[in-house]
């Protein structure tokens, strides 16, 4: 039975003052070591190799309360068959059921939420969990992908390939009932929606794009237009009507392979770090970024130390940039400008 009169509106004031509260100086970061997703493994350490790159030490320097809450211990099924050619179903269903729980609890304590990923599947858990506390939010895409096939339109099988079909509202009827995902419900509509730096796109996801009228910006658009009016555009579209919370799915494939080799589907022709730390401030700046993923880190595929250690460098400076670094520099707060006289004649900026 749907709520009504008051009890309804109290719902919703208690719903909307969490999703502002988890836009405070509080930032919790989550581990989720999860590769079945797709068929390459290594990407499960994509947390860790994150994490030492100095992810928890940037963060703090930024002055947030940082809440390291550790790894999800994810179940391994031995037997574990195909559906429709899907693979691992009941491995990503039970993984990402746990990561929405582990997300909305996290965001429900006022935190801003940082996942770890782990392959892109992972985002049918975190933004689903993220939904339950903030109905009304909107996603931004940053992805050479759109991860938007269905069980019938994926030539691989493989679900990070499809995590947002799993989102849609307007897929739901094109959707089978895939072992593990009975928990999963639609909850986000096409209009809520917005891609950027697509250039591997499958035919079935660009009719499912075409045809419901999604907003994406190709690699191609950034070019012709730059990544300026790509954020005004995308910006516009998800808040002009009304201020909500953003959940932001990052893919390191999202950058050119010369910058992110580490990662398990790369394509030529990819975002620059300029551009793609562009995204990220200008998500800053709307105040409004409630949860983030960082997914696709693999550092198994790595043909070099350094080829890790860049790509792990880069998704530090994608999370910090998101929550709030510029590049005048990450500054802690100074009131005054240190002099040899003592603290009362000092100039007060």
């Amino acid at each position: 039975m749907a709520l009504r009169g008051p009890l309804f509106r109290l719902l919703r004031t208690q719903l909307h003052h969490t999703c502002q509260q988890s836009r405070a100086q509080s930032v919790a970061v989550l581990g989720a070591p999860f590769s079945r997703g797709q068929k390459r493994r290594g990407v499960e350490h994509g947390p860790k190799v994150i994490r030492d790159a100095g992810l928890i030490e940037r963060l703090s320097s930024l002055d947030y309360s940082v809440h390291d809450f550790g790894d999800l211990n994810f179940h391994h099924l031995e037997n574990d068959e195909s559906y429709m050619d899907v693979k691992f179903p009941r491995s990503v269903g039970g993984a990402t059921k746990m990561l929405s729980g582990a997300v909305s609890r996290a965001i429900g304590a006022g935190h801003t939420l940082v996942m770890l990923g782990g392959d892109h599947s992972l985002a049918i858990g975190s933004v689903s969990g993220h939904a339950q506390q903030c109905p009304d939010l909107c996603l931004i895409w940053v992805d050479a992908h759109a991860d938007i096939n269905t069980p019938m339109t994926s030539p691989s099988g493989n679900l990070h390939g499809q995590p947002v079909a799993f989102m849609l509202k307007e897929l739901q009827d094109k959707m089978p009932d895939i072992p593990g995902f009975s928990w999963a419900k639609p909850f986000l509509s096409s209009t809520d929606l917005v891609y950027i730096g697509l250039r591997d796109v499958d035919p079935g996801e660009y009719h499912i794009l075409k045809n419901l009228g999604i907003q994406y910006f190709t690699m191609r658009d950034i070019d012709r237009l730059g990544i300026q009016r790509v954020m005004e555009v995308t910006l516009d579209h998800l808040l002009a009507r009304k201020q909500r919370p953003i959940h932001l799915s990052f893919d390191i494939d999202a950058f050119d392979p010369s910058l992110a080799p580490a990662t398990g589907t790369p394509v030529n022709g990819g975002l620059t770090y300029r551009e793609g730390i562009y995204v990220t401030e200008e998500i800053h700046n709307t105040g409004l970024l409630s949860a983030m993923d960082l997914v696709e880190v693999n550092p198994i595929l790595g043909a070099s130390r350094e080829a890790v250690e860049a790509t792990a460098s880069l998704a530090v400076d994608v999370i910090a940039s998101s929550l709030g670094q510029t590049r005048e520099g990450a500054h802690a707060s100074i009131d005054t400008i240190p002099s040899e006289k003592n603290d009362s004649e000092q100039l007060c900026l």
